[in-house]
């Protein structure tokens, strides 16, 4: 586990701990403000006695429990760099009036763009192309797995920033676009341009292309699974740039295998990283990237820089409106307080 500490905080400064560092433009924020310790490691429970005196945990790549919550006595914020945020107990942190900061917003387009890559990839049949061409097959080209977006039907799960960025994107390369999104009115979801379902599995049905930007929760683990892929057309494709575990895996591969779909693109997977035997691995016309549709250089920085504005904001005593939980504003110890500047 390789360490280091950046500045050292005069007392009464805060401190920062993080389990990776964020971009350079993020820790920049931070310079002559904190101290921060940055552990290189994913579970601060290998570092408590960091957290002593830790203001703020900065999730970068790891995780935070509820022994990690209830081990850190002057934590004042979480922050995670993205939108996902199943790797935090939020529900301690909130009991405690712990804000969990996310980042919503900063990684839209690069997840948005990373799902109509693999779309495209999958569409082409580029992958497998480019493996046979290796392999001295130019016959490849005869394959007819390719198809043409534009026309097609690609019903997205979850329309929120990504979601309807998503939307976008389909809707400029010609595509028919469905979505399905239980927090969304049918008026809202129809202002888009996006055809409203209220059943995602009706969707699933219809589509040609289905497309996942929802977060893991109790409710949407293996939300696709056997039965579902079995009732999508055998032509169909489906991308998961939202969390592993929304999708069955080893029900994807046995419906690869057995042709029950034409293809998948994951960047998530149920464990990360996932291990040398994950079956994926050996699943025909799949996609893999290893959790990696927001880190693009433009993303990474938004990520880390609204994430350490937010924690800064926090362990001043403001209001950060971007939290996993608003509900952690009617603990006690935020009663009388201010709203931060975003600035």
């Amino acid at each position: 586990m390789v360490q280091f500490i950046l500045g050292k905080a005069d007392e009464g400064e805060m401190k920062f701990v993080m389990t990776k560092a964020v971009s350079p433009e993020g820790m920049e924020l931070l310079v002559g403000k904190a101290e921060v310790y940055t552990a290189n490691h994913p579970d601060p429970n290998e570092y408590l006695d960091q957290m002593q005196n830790a203001d703020a945990l900065l999730v970068r790549v790891g995780k935070c429990d509820r022994h990690v919550i209830e081990n850190s006595p002057q934590l004042k914020v979480i922050g995670r760099t993205g939108v996902g945020y199943d790797n935090v107990d939020v529900k301690t942190a909130t009991a405690h009036g712990i804000p969990v900061i996310i980042t919503p917003g900063a990684n839209n387009r690069s997840v948005a763009e990373h799902a109509i890559a693999m779309m495209f990839s999958l569409s082409k049949n580029l992958m497998d192309a480019h493996r046979e061409m290796c392999a001295g097959n130019w016959e490849i080209r005869d394959a007819q797995k390719s198809f043409e977006l534009e026309g097609k039907t690609v019903g997205i799960l979850g329309l929120g920033a990504i979601g309807r960025e998503m939307a976008k994107l389909c809707q400029g390369c010609g595509m028919k676009v469905a979505g399905y999104d239980p927090f969304l009115s049918r008026e809202k979801i129809e202002s888009l341009g996006v055809l409203y379902f209220s059943d995602y599995e009706e969707l699933l049905k219809a589509s040609d292309l289905v497309t996942i930007h929802i977060p893991l929760t109790e409710q949407t683990r293996n939300l696709i699974a056997k039965e579902q892929l079995a009732s999508m057309k055998k032509t169909s494709l489906i991308i998961n740039c939202g969390r592993g575990g929304i999708i069955n895996e080893e029900d994807l591969v046995e419906a690869l295998k057995s042709g029950t779909i034409a293809g998948a693109g994951i960047d998530v997977f149920t464990t990360e990283p996932p291990t040398p035997d994950n079956p994926l691995f050996q699943a025909p016309n799949l996609i893999l990237s290893p959790h990696a549709a927001a880190l693009s250089r433009e993303s990474v920085i938004r990520m880390a820089q609204m994430c350490v504005k937010g924690c800064l904001a926090v362990c001043r005593g403001e209001k950060w409106k971007y939290v996993a939980d608003p509900s952690v504003y009617d603990h006690p110890v935020w009663q009388g307080k201010e709203w931060a500047s975003e600035q």
